[in-house]
């Protein structure tokens, strides 16, 4: 199909031009584009405040990302405004990464050992604990019809945060839906570097755990391809916390985008009940194991 007006005044094309909407996205727009030079992939979104989301320290992530052998390259950058190679792949679903948990391991042991190194500019933090309780001022603000479970929200989370175990500093992605994933038949690729920041590692292996809904099987084959050795059972305990507080996050997330975005065909308030059915199995779990957090 031809390409809309705002994708042709862009000034990187070669030839003419054709543009075909990218499906999937919950707060960006995305379109596979064709000129004379091949394949792209072009993404719109603009900051968002509200999600900790600067789009300046995305390009300089997913540049990193593309320098390390982790995501595709950045042909152009303006503000409010990607473009990145268009990578042969197939995008993977939350099965794919329950059949492959050894791949998932290997690629994250990989991707927080060689990223730090490749990144620049001001350090950014992710801790999902800040992050929950950022967004529960948020949802207060806005009026939320969420905000009267606020307060057992931040109790949960201030119970799973307790339960975590020190761990070194590594640069995550911290956003790891299977969506995420691209699969080009050799090698497992990471996009969207949003929320990517510095952080502890146990965080984007129980997201990826958490979204895709792996069982504790799958989970302990993820851990050991991380880790190169079976976990310990204060580190299983604290990743299955954070598997909890992946899921509220999440829920959060939603909540917040409920009130200050809209993308077509998004429902945010539908997203976050799901996860909040989620983050109830999760807790039910964990409290059978270990008893209530």
């Amino acid at each position: 199909m031809s390409a809309p007006d705002h994708i042709l005044a862009l000034p990187c094309w070669t030839g003419p031009v054709t543009a075909v909407p990218l499906e999937g996205g919950l707060s960006n727009e995305s379109w596979k584009v064709t000129d004379a030079a091949g394949a792209h992939v072009v993404r719109f979104g603009r900051d968002f405040p509200f999600h900790h989301v600067e789009r300046a320290r995305e390009v300089m992530t997913a540049r990193a990302a593309h320098a390390t052998g982790f995501g595709p390259a950045v042909e152009y950058a303006a503000p409010g405004v990607s473009v990145v190679a268009f990578i042969p792949s197939r995008t993977w679903g939350p099965a794919d990464l329950r059949a492959a948990p050894d791949r998932v391991g290997h690629l994250l042991r990989a991707f927080h050992g060689r990223m730090a190194g490749h990144v620049s500019g001001a350090g950014f933090i992710f801790w999902p604990f800040h992050v929950i309780r950022d967004y529960a001022r948020t949802i207060a603000a806005g009026g939320s019809l969420f905000a009267p479970d606020l307060p057992g929200y931040l109790a949960l989370s201030a119970r799973l945060e307790a339960a975590q175990v020190p761990l070194p500093i590594i640069f995550g992605h911290h956003d790891l839906l299977p969506a995420n994933f691209l699969d080009d038949g050799q090698k497992l690729w990471l996009i969207d570097y949003e929320y990517a920041g510095f952080g502890t590692a146990m965080f984007d292996l129980a997201g990826a755990a958490s979204n895709a809904g792996m069982d504790g099987a799958e989970t302990a084959v993820l851990l050991q391809a991380y880790l190169g050795h079976p976990p310990e059972a204060g580190f299983r305990r604290a990743f299955d916390a954070m598997q909890c507080a992946s899921l509220l996050r999440e829920a959060m997330w939603a909540m917040v985008s409920d009130l200050h975005l809209a993308a077509p065909g998004a429902d945010y308030r539908a997203y976050a009940h799901e996860n909040l059915d989620r983050l109830a199995a999760a807790l039910a779990g964990f409290t059978q194991r270990y008893g209530a957090p």
